[in-house]
């Protein structure tokens, strides 16, 4: 790849999304944008058609204009619209599994002079029949620079494993202003201060220069038992600052999976660790305990919730010390009914069933790393703040529960003051 196109960001969906935007695009170093995009909607545009329109928004606008040529392969057509601009990407009635991809170009983005062009080579996959080909060209209808690009599907969401890659095109023999410095991930992206590089799976992280890095590293979550089965725990967090890191070296990222879920009267399963590098290794969350296969929680990197019914039982412990919280216990409980307890999460211990008509609450994740799931869209939202690491719930009655917030996520935030 040339020196002067540079991968800025990149955004891959580990569950669906209604729309993706790449915030804090450089106003300097760079002359135009390019995005490339392999996506999927769960949805399609009505009959028997099997992509979905989906709408470009620039600075959160989809006003503008455009032309575009069209075939499907036995016949072509063309035609134009005068207030949207939108390309297509593969729906629900293609083929399973497919995925479409097209490529956004806008030159000369940071104008403020003059309304901006743009172009789009679009092809939706189907392996069947009714796919099809898009050459789109049109101008968005205000002259701002561009500091946002957004993409949602006309309706539904893009599904999990859909791709987005933005890339900034310098003048020649320039040295990009701003870019990352280093290479890997499957969520790259940046808050105007930071670098994250966000792992959904295994991989390496690789420095094109000496740089500091903070690592934030989440196991995989232990699945809750059946049978008034206990909550599933959370993966075990840890946390690493001023990381040392070597140009050119590849440190490899292990990414845990959650546990499988288990059948009737089952002990849940553990999850898998995680590690970045030679680092601690962080411990799968414990399962949840069942009533008829052993009621204890496991222990974990937080524990799973105790199993209930004629009890008293114990949550798993946080094992080893100091990546999470013990799992919820039960001290209530009848042959007749009874709830279980919730697992343990990053920011703590499980609930404790003492009665009542449902079950344990799992434990709080931590908000601590808020902002980088901001950045990465890691984590989950709730009251405007991104929580890493939460143990799964209890039940009442029969069932269990995975621990509903334990991410196998390893995000290396490249702090640019600390690079060199």
């Amino acid at each position: 790849m040339a020196q002067n196109y540079v991968l800025l960001e990149t955004i891959q969906l580990s569950q669906s999304a209604s729309s993706v935007t790449f915030d804090n695009i450089p106003q300097t170093g760079y002359t135009d944008l390019k995005v490339v995009v392999s996506a999927r909607a769960d949805a399609v545009d009505g009959g028997t058609a099997s992509w979905m329109s989906t709408l470009i928004r620039v600075n959160g606008s989809s006003t503008g204009t455009h032309k575009f040529v069209y075939g499907d392969g036995s016949s072509a057509a063309s035609s134009s619209n005068g207030s949207t601009i939108w390309t297509y990407t593969v729906g629900s009635n293609a083929t399973a599994n497919t995925f479409g991809n097209f490529e956004l170009y806008i030159p000369n983005y940071a104008s403020t002079t003059q309304n901006k062009s743009y172009s789009v080579d679009t092809v939706t996959e189907n392996n069947a029949t009714l796919s099809g080909i898009w050459l789109h060209g049109g101008l968005v209808s205000n002259n701002a620079a561009v500091t946002s690009l957004g993409f949602a599907p006309n309706s539904g969401n893009f599904v999990a494993g859909s791709t987005f890659s933005l890339y900034g095109i310098a003048a020649l023999n320039t040295t990009p202003a701003i870019a990352p410095f280093a290479s890997g991930g499957n969520i790259v992206a940046n808050d105007g201060t930071y670098w994250y590089h966000a792992f959904l799976n295994g991989g390496y992280f690789v420095p094109s220069k000496a740089l500091t890095a903070d690592v934030l590293v989440v196991a995989g979550g232990g699945s809750g038992g059946t049978s008034v089965g206990g909550g599933g725990g959370a993966g075990g967090l840890l946390a690493f600052t001023s990381q040392a890191l070597t140009s050119g070296t590849s440190y490899p990222c292990t990414i845990g999976a959650g546990g499988p879920s288990v059948g009737s009267n089952s002990v849940g399963t553990d999850g898998s660790p995680s590690q970045f590098s030679s680092l601690t290794q962080a411990a799968g969350g414990g399962g949840g305990g069942s009533y008829a296969a052993g009621k204890t929680g496991r222990n974990g990197g937080s524990g799973g919730g105790a199993g209930g019914w004629d009890v008293p039982a114990t949550g798993g412990s946080a094992s080893p010390a100091g990546q999470g919280n013990a799992g919820g216990s039960v001290t209530a409980g009848s042959y007749s009914a009874g709830g279980s307890g919730g697992g343990g999460g990053a920011g703590g211990a499980g609930g404790s069933y003492t009665g009542g008509t449902t079950g344990a609450s799992g434990g709080r994740g931590t908000a601590t790393y808020s902002s980088w799931g901001a950045a990465t869209s890691t984590g989950v939202l709730y009251s405007g703040s991104y929580y890493f690491a939460a143990g799964g719930p209890g039940v009442y009655g029969s069932g269990g529960t995975q621990a509903s917030a334990s991410f196998g996520t390893i995000a290396a935030q490249e702090y640019r003051l600390k690079v060199g």
